[in-house]
C-alpha cells in the first residue's frame, strides 16, 4: 500500500468512496450524492489531502477550513474514509497520521474531527491518533431514521502563548 498526496485525477475513485458512506451510513451526513465536481471544489492548496492506494485507491484522509475567521485558520477540519474492502488493514492509521504530520508541518497549531455516534472505530482511531475528546452535540443530525449525536476530538500540534509562525500561505489581520 502506498500513501501519496491526492491527485486531480483521484475525485472519481474519492467520490464513489464517499457517495458509499453518504448512501449506506450516518457517518456523512449529506443525502444526497456527492459529484466529482462538487468534491474537487473542496480541495483547496492550503490544506493536504492523501490517498491510499493498493491496486486502485482504497482511502482518503484530508484537510479544510473548520471555521471562516481569520482567528481560525491556525485549525483545520479533518476527515477520512476508507473504503469499505480496505477497512481493518491498517489504512485508515496510516493515511490519517501522514495527514497530521503534514497539517502540523504546515503550521496548523491543532486539526479537529467531528465522528458521528456510534462509531467505535473511528474514536479508537482517534485517540491512537493522539486526539483528545473535547464535546457532544447531541442530536446533531437526523439521517437513517434516527438522530444522531457528534463527539468533537482535537489534535493539537503545539501548545503554548506564543503566537503563530506564519508560513507563505497563511497571514494575521492587521491589529
Amino acid at each position: 500500500m502506498q500513501i501519496r498526496p491526492a491527485r486531480h485525477d483521484d475525485f472519481d475513485a474519492l467520490a464513489a468512496i464517499t457517495n458509499h458512506y453518504i448512501a449506506t451510513t450516518a457517518i456523512h451526513f449529506a443525502y444526497e450524492p456527492v459529484s466529482v465536481d462538487e468534491l474537487r471544489a473542496t480541495w483547496k492548496p492550503r490544506f493536504p489531502w492523501f490517498v491510499a492506494e493498493d491496486q486502485g485507491v482504497v482511502g482518503y484522509a484530508k484537510a479544510g477550513v473548520w471555521r471562516e475567521r481569520a482567528a481560525y485558520q491556525w485549525t483545520c477540519e479533518v476527515g477520512i474514509y476508507v473504503a469499505e474492502a480496505a477497512r481493518g488493514r491498517g489504512v485508515g492509521k496510516r493515511l490519517f497520521g501522514e495527514l497530521l504530520d503534514e497539517c502540523a508541518l504546515r503550521g496548523f497549531r491543532s486539526a479537529v474531527s467531528g465522528i458521528t455516534l456510534p462509531n467505535d472505530t473511528s474514536v479508537a482511531l482517534h485517540q491512537k491518533l493522539g486526539f483528545t475528546h473535547v464535546g457532544t452535540f447531541l442530536d446533531a443530525g437526523w439521517k437513517l431514521g434516527a438522530w444522531h449525536a457528534v463527539d468533537w476530538w482535537q489534535k493539537r500540534f503545539t501548545t503554548g502563548a506564543q503566537g503563530p509562525a506564519l508560513t507563505a500561505s497563511m497571514s494575521v489581520a492587521p491589529r
